[in-house]
């Protein structure tokens, strides 16, 4: 378990299937929301995808590397004791894996010139650490597949 995430899921060769898989998880996750929020969510998702197909592969290809780089140093903990699964793993730190992976999007939009990005972004920031928790266990199982020779 050395090699590094990004040697792995970096690959040209496999780098494809890790952003259909993360798509997949990113589906299914919105599709699990529930409530009013979770209505929410879900209208906006499919209006997203309505409005710009491709959209969802796209941004992830596009945030894939900084993803990875923020995944890293939790990578490298879990390969040292690898107990459990890597989705156990970031599951056991919410608070710390769930920052490490907003803080990407935070910056992307902090970088946005578009107006309407940042609004949206802004409205939906409050809720996405709670989401993002949610996601660390099949985020975790994900990266694993992807990572392991």
């Amino acid at each position: 378990m050395a090699e590094t995430l990004k040697a792995r899921l970096l690959d040209s060769d496999r780098r494809g299937a890790v952003v259909a898989d993360l798509q997949t998880l990113v589906d299914t996750e919105v599709a699990n929301k529930s409530g009013l929020s979770g209505g929410i969510v879900k209208t906006g998702y499919a209006a997203v995808k309505k409005v710009k197909p491709g959209i969802i592969p796209e941004a992830i290809d596009k945030m894939l590397d900084e993803f990875v780089d923020q995944l890293e140093p939790f990578w490298a903990a879990y390969s040292t004791e690898p107990l459990g699964d890597f989705g156990t793993f970031l599951a056991a730190r919410p608070h710390e894996a769930s920052e490490a992976l907003l803080a990407v999007t935070d910056r992307r939009a902090e970088r946005s010139n578009r107006a309407a990005i940042t609004s949206v972004y802004g409205k939906l920031r409050p809720k996405a650490q709670e989401n993002v928790v949610e996601a660390l266990p099949g985020l975790g199982t994900v990266v694993e597949k992807h990572a392991r020779p």
